[in-house]
């Protein structure tokens, strides 16, 4: 019985095993650790992961769902063809995918996950993402943020004492972390984030440019030619993580529209997402009590801070040179196999000591004369490492009160209606003049995310006990009902060969171009299933490496720009 390490991400997700004294990266069917964060469902009503799913996003846009990582712990749904689906209900056939090819590398079934999140999640979407493993068929007691994992996997072993910045910028998530390291404890002291920043951000923002430059296109484009052209920028935006210079050509009907870009002009269209970046690096500084003098090093986390835009940018800000001793891609999901090993008491890391702290203040609301109405007072503030405790005290208001409403709250902002209300209580008190008895209100949170409510509301009087736990609003009962709902949609195995990647990635080429190519692309599509139909393995190798070879020519065309143009 296996326990892995998961970075659910925005964009990929992977995952990696504890195993022979190392933090070992668990391929997929392809031979890939990056499985792209992508669900489709298919004609049959079949569940189609990653790779084949990423290809549908153009030619099935009302069957095909991405980036919904965003929405954990909301009420959003996706509509997929006949189905309706939650954030977590897509996250859990993901991770039912990794969960499958890890059983099937590990030659072992896999029973638990330790599953990264960002540092900035709150109650909600941790909760959210731990009903995920959940409906995935997986035991999930932790969770542990993005930049911890980041800093285990990242640490110097030869260096024992040093302090870092953990820049975590992926695909729909920035995270920013201080964090100390001490011989064989490592510290998280501040975090700052922004859950809606990411490398689709970025996608966006040079999709943008484009429409400034053709506002014909901007108004008429549907859902899947906007796809297209989110790849098209995407593509351009990785272009320039190796050149100076990168463009692309969109075909709309038979007309180009081409569009050059540098750096410089990246940076241009981006610059509202630069400055968002500058002010979640200065919130972590400014809690952590430390200035840019005091960091050692820049550590790079996630794909989009591979970006030279971001590094250059991140240079000029801090003044301080970056590293990646594990490459961004996987930093996350090493450390969640380091952790999944430590929680296995796994020899080699467990006497490793990772802290965490408290993402957003715990408190209660508490009534303001002077505002009129009742206001947010933390117990426990943000940034306080874990496991704490603390106690503070109130009173009551009238005369010969019997009880208090007392409603608890996740946040940071003194209006309650602006925080997240985690639990409501009734506290029956000892009648006397109003301030007369002290009531005491301790908060303990520990790593888990666990949060124990004692109030003792006069002294020597019993006290009120409540025990909140990070999990989800939906009962055991419902959560099997709904775990049986979610298998009855099998995982398409024909959906994660090469031969349904090449189909797929065939008809995202036709729909995207038009004419001679569309005409080529058809004939090769046919070709190709009736090869597959007749079940001759030599003619179905052979028309793939034809067809992969054609489809990789029209690709280059489409992208077909560099510093001297056209190519």
């Amino acid at each position: 019985m296996a326990v892995i390490g998961i970075d659910l991400g925005t964009t990929n997700s992977l995952a990696a095993v504890w195993r022979d004294g190392k933090s070992e990266l668990i391929p997929n069917s392809y031979g890939e650790y990056l499985t792209p964060s992508v669900v489709s469902v298919d004609e049959n009503d079949e569940i189609l992961i990653g790779k084949v799913a990423k290809e549908r996003l153009i030619t099935y846009p009302d069957r095909t769902a991405s980036s919904f990582k965003r929405y954990m712990g909301t009420d959003k749904t996706y509509s997929l063809g006949s189905h309706t689906f939650r954030a977590e209900d897509l996250s859990s056939f993901i991770i039912r995918q990794l969960k499958a090819d890890a059983e099937a590398y590990l030659k072992e079934p896999v029973t638990e996950a330790v599953i990264s999140v960002p540092a900035y999640f709150n109650d909600n979407q941790r909760s959210s993402t731990k009903l995920a493993g959940v409906l995935a068929g997986l035991t999930v007691e932790r969770i542990i943020n993005e930049p911890s994992a980041a800093a285990i996997a990242s640490r110097d072993e030869e260096d024992s004492e040093n302090t870092f910045l953990i820049f975590d910028l992926g695909g729909g998530t920035l995270d920013v972390s201080i964090v100390e390291t001490f011989e064989n404890i490592i510290e998280i002291i501040a975090i700052s984030g922004d859950n809606h920043l990411g490398g689709d951000d970025f996608n966006a923002a040079i999709a943008e440019r484009f429409y400034h430059t053709y506002p014909e296109l901007s108004s008429v484009l549907t859902t899947q030619e906007r796809n297209t052209m989110l790849r098209l920028t995407e593509r351009c935006k990785i272009a320039l993580s190796s050149q100076s210079m990168a463009g692309f050509v969109y075909d709309y009907h038979g007309k180009q529209y081409e569009m050059m870009l540098n750096q410089e002009q990246l940076i241009e269209c981006c610059a509202s997402l630069f400055v968002r970046i500058e002010k979640v690096i200065l919130h972590a500084l400014r809690d952590s009590g430390k200035t840019v003098d005091d960091i050692d090093e820049i550590v790079l986390v996630g794909g989009s801070s591979k970006m030279p835009s971001i590094q250059k940018y991140l240079e000029h800000l801090t003044g301080r040179k970056l590293i990646s001793r594990v490459s961004p891609d996987y930093a996350v999901a090493i450390g969640a196999g380091i952790v999944s090993g430590i929680k296995s008491r796994s020899d080699g890391v467990k006497d490793l000591v990772l802290t965490d702290i408290c993402p957003f203040s715990l408190g209660v609301d508490v009534w303001d004369d002077a505002a009129g109405k009742a206001v947010f007072d933390p117990i426990i503030e943000r940034n306080t490492p874990l496991p704490t405790s603390n106690i503070h005290t109130f009173c009551t208001r009238r005369d010969y009160q019997k009880s208090i409403e007392m409603s608890i709250y996740q946040g940071e902002s003194l209006n309650v209606e602006n925080d997240l209300l985690l639990d409501k209580c009734t506290i029956r008190v000892p009648s006397a003049t109003a301030g007369k008895n002290p009531i005491k209100v301790c908060f303990t949170y520990d790593i888990n995310g666990i949060l124990d409510v004692e109030v003792q509301p006069a002294p020597g009087a019993k006290p009120y006990k409540k025990l909140i736990v990070n999990e989800n609003a939906l009962s055991k009962v419902e959560i099997e009902q709904h775990l049986a709902e979610l298998r009855e949609m099998k995982l398409n195995p024909d959906g994660q060969d090469e031969n349904s990647l090449l189909l797929a990635r065939g008809e995202r080429l036709y729909a995207e171009n038009s004419g001679q190519i569309r005409n080529a692309v058809a004939e090769g599509l046919n070709g190709f299933r009736t090869a597959l139909s007749q079940h001759k393995i030599l003619e179905i190798e052979r028309t793939k490496r034809r067809l992969s070879e054609m489809f990789d020519r029209i690709e280059e065309a489409n992208f077909g720009l560099n510093e001297e143009g056209l190519v």
